[in-house]
């Protein structure tokens, strides 16, 4: 399968209302019930978001994340916004995830919101969720990418640094979570779609 370019999957930030918000928006060559079954299900989940979600998609309910690698306390977060297969909105800690699912030619356009406070780090998880996402393309597409999980991600974090500017990379990792901790990460594990 044809992937787009990288400055077709490059994320923006931007600021809203004193707070700061990043975008990705990436074109999928499938349907939007089968990207919302990844966006939902754990056992797709895995392949590609950061952490196991313990809890229920309903609007008001808890979630705790934990790292499947142990990396760090666990965490929680809240159901905020669940309307399939279109809308999921959810904290995550003191980031709020928004995951919006459309029909699409050919397929369906995700765009995922990832707003917060800090924009010290908006380098750092934007060359995360750029990775988390490209997993999540080729988890849909039954296929494994030639990288492992957090192999390029000092590489994604250089090109968001020259995007955004220092200001926006002064929060580097969290302990445990360096791109050498990651080489081995389990995610690209999750069962086919």
């Amino acid at each position: 399968m044809s992937r787009p370019d990288e400055a077709q999957r490059q994320g923006t930030l931007e600021e809203i209302d004193g707070r700061w918000r990043l975008r990705f928006t990436r074109a999928l060559a499938h349907p939007p019930e089968k990207v919302w079954r990844a966006i939902t299900e754990p056992e797709h989940l895995q392949a590609w978001f950061p952490h196991t979600i313990s809890g229920e998609w309903i609007v008001g309910s808890p979630l705790t994340f934990r790292d499947p690698q142990g990396r760090g306390p666990d965490f929680d977060g809240q159901v905020l916004a669940y309307a399939p297969p279109s809308l999921l909105e959810f904290r995550w800690g003191t980031d709020v995830i928004r995951l919006e699912v459309k029909k699409g030619d050919g397929g369906s356009t995700l765009t995922l919101l990832d707003t917060f406070n800090e924009v010290g780090k908006a380098a750092r998880d934007s060359a995360g969720w750029h990775e988390c996402l490209d997993m999540l393309a080729y988890h849909l597409d039954g296929e494994r990418p030639a990288w492992r999980p957090g192999q390029r991600w000092a590489e994604i974090f250089a090109r968001y640094v020259e995007s955004f500017g220092p200001e926006a990379s002064a929060i580097g990792p969290p302990p445990g979570y360096e791109p050498a901790a990651t080489a081995d990460d389990a995610r690209g594990r999750g069962s086919s779609l």
